[in-house]
């Protein structure tokens, strides 16, 4: 149980301690949440969303896109699917446009 200040210096201090006290607690917070992060995405990273098995990468129309040879899946990052299709700024960019809006 903490003390209470007998002057402005001794309140001074405590107060001082305590800023120190909170930045080291939201420093480890922050370590711990990137440590779970990098943990997560070693964990998920190329991983099929749809029956978990390990994902590889192939090559359609010289773009690279993630294949799951478990489920059959193929998986495009943002943009792929315009690249793959030679659509770049047509359908699939207006699709894009409507699915954005909130």
């Amino acid at each position: 149980m903490p003390l209470k200040p007998k002057s402005q210096e001794d309140e001074y201090f405590a107060k001082q301690e305590a800023i120190k006290l909170r930045k080291l607690a939201l420093k480890a917070a922050q370590e711990m949440a990137a440590d779970e992060k990098k943990r997560l995405r070693d964990l998920h990273y190329m991983h099929c969303p749809k029956c978990g098995l390990k994902m590889h990468t192939v090559k359609i129309n010289a773009i690279e896109v993630d294949k799951c040879f478990g489920c059959g899946g193929l998986f495009f990052d943002d943009g792929e699917l315009e690249k793959v299709s030679g659509r770049e700024n047509g359908f699939f960019h207006a699709v894009h446009e409507v699915l954005d809006k909130d």
